[in-house]
């Protein structure tokens, strides 16, 4: 996998677990451990992201 398939993978992960952060937060009765790990995910791509970006530089 090249790099540039790498960083549009994760993006697109990170933009899928946007999607459900939003849909979680929106319910009802929004599960709020749910919340928590679909943030630390998220966070992760990014600081994953991050790194990508910084190395290439």
């Amino acid at each position: 996998m090249s790099l540039h398939d790498r960083v549009e993978s994760l993006k697109a992960k990170h933009a899928a677990l946007e999607l459900a952060l939003d849909d979680e937060t929106h319910r009802p009765l929004p599960d709020h451990t749910q919340i928590h790990d679909l943030k630390r995910k998220k966070l992760r791509i990014k600081d994953e992201l991050n790194r990508i970006g910084s190395s290439s530089h």
